[in-house]
This record gives C-alpha cells, sequence and structure tokens, in this order.
C-alpha cells in the first residue's frame, strides 16, 4: 500500500506541475501571438515578438508551440481571435490595480474581473480611472556581482540612452523610456556583455499604497485571483512592497 500512495503522490504532483506549465504555456502563447498580431510575425523585425518569444524559450516552451501562436497571429492558421482588454480599479484599502487580459470571450472576462474585485472589497472603475497614477517604462535588472562597479553600470546605461539606474539589495534597476528600451537592453547585452535578468516594458506607479492586517490579506487574495485567471496576462498595482 505505502508504494501505491507513494506514486499516487508522485503522480498528484506531477500532474499538479504539468497543470501550472500548462497555464503558463497558455499566457505565454497569448504574448507571442498578441505581439505578432501588432508587429508582425518575425522577430528580427519586431522587437516586442522577440521578448515574447526569449521569455517563451526561458520557460522551456517547445518550439512547436511558438511557432502556431505566431502562425495564428499572423492568419496562416485558422484560430481563436482574441481581444485585449486593460480593466482597471481599486483593490482593498484603496490601492490601484490595473489588469491586462488577452481573451476569447469578453463577457466570461469581464464578469470574472468584476468578481474577482468584489470579492476582495475593491471595485472596478471606468477606462482611465488608475492609468494616470502610473507610468509606462522599461526595466531592466542586472544581478549585483563583485566585478561589477556601480558607476560603470551607469555610465554604460546612460550612454546607451537609459534615463536612469537605481541600486536594489542585490541588483541594479534600469529604467528607460518605452521607445529606447530595446535599444538599451540590446546595447547593455550584446555589446557590453551584462547578463540581463529582467527585462519588459511595464506600469510603473508613481506613488505607493501600503497596506497591513485583513486590507493586505484581501489584497494578496485578489492578486492570487487574477493570477490564476487565464486571460489575465500582466497585473500591475501601486500596493507596496514588502
Amino acid at each position: 500500500m505505502s508504494g501505491h500512495s507513494k506514486w499516487n503522490n508522485i503522480q498528484h504532483k506531477k500532474n499538479a506541475m504539468d497543470a501550472i506549465r500548462g497555464k503558463a504555456f497558455m499566457k505565454l502563447s497569448k504574448d507571442i501571438f498578441l505581439e505578432a498580431r501588432h508587429g508582425g510575425g518575425d522577430p528580427e523585425m519586431n522587437a516586442g515578438l522577440r521578448h515574447a518569444i526569449e521569455k517563451a524559450k526561458a520557460a522551456n516552451m517547445p518550439n512547436d508551440n511558438i511557432s502556431r501562436a505566431i502562425k495564428k497571429a499572423t492568419g496562416d492558421l485558422d484560430g481563436v481571435t482574441y481581444d485585449e482588454i486593460t480593466y482597471e480599479g481599486y483593490g482593498p484599502g484603496g490601492v490601484a490595480v490595473m489588469v491586462d487580459v488577452l481573451t476569447d470571450n469578453r463577457n466570461r472576462s469581464a464578469s470574472e474581473i468584476r468578481h474577482a474585485f468584489s470579492k476582495s472589497g475593491g471595485n472596478l472603475g471606468e477606462s482611465g480611472s488608475v492609468a494616470f497614477m502610473f507610468d509606462k517604462q522599461g526595466l531592466i535588472e542586472i544581478e549585483k556581482k563583485d566585478e561589477l562597479d556601480e558607476d560603470q553600470v551607469m555610465m554604460d546605461a546612460i550612454d546607451a540612452g537609459a534615463d536612469d539606474l537605481r541600486t536594489e539589495e542585490d541588483r541594479f534597476v534600469i529604467t528607460t523610456s518605452p521607445e529606447s528600451f530595446d535599444t538599451v537592453k540590446k546595447v547593455l547585452e550584446e555589446e557590453k556583455g551584462y547578463a540581463i535578468d529582467r527585462a519588459e516594458v511595464a506600469m510603473v506607479p508613481k506613488t505607493t499604497t501600503s497596506l497591513t492586517g485583513q486590507d493586505l490579506e484581501k489584497m494578496e487574495e485578489l492578486m492570487d485571483v487574477l493570477e490564476d485567471n487565464d486571460d489575465v496576462q500582466d497585473i500591475y498595482s501601486n500596493l507596496e512592497e514588502a
């Protein structure tokens, strides 16, 4: 019995991991689809698609999945049509939240996102209700290592076209305009030889809101529910990080 039970546990864990990986691949496929639909299917000519493919490969997504997502977007394969929607609202304690969705069913997504907000004590707002509280920025993160000199990293980043650099506990965080993001990343990675840990264009809050107690618990629950939604691509909030 113990062997059978152990096998069941192993299978259960494997199935759980497969489910997590499947959801991750689905979101990555949607991201690739979206970028290819907007900028074309050639990653050499489409920086957004190139970044999406890099993220997919880093997650060990099969090349066939990547190719299929691009072909669907460019019309080479029949497939589902996705709509892009950004929901804006307030979570517990007045935290501003933006949710980027890519969905094949607008009514379903609207219902699920609205329910997630209301269940946590928050509420959805109109378009533009919280967007003014965020700036769209390119973010490039480089792990701090003994051989890296902060002044040199700063100089290289600024020379490449970055706006600023801040130092956190274990990393350098370089900010750029959305327009210069790809150029800065390419220069730092290919010409200067830096190993980039993370690179994306994101909505960065201008100010942050701190929460404690029940409000913080409810906010964490809201984030968990949104992250588990297959249609949700990105979530941004102005919750102050601990």
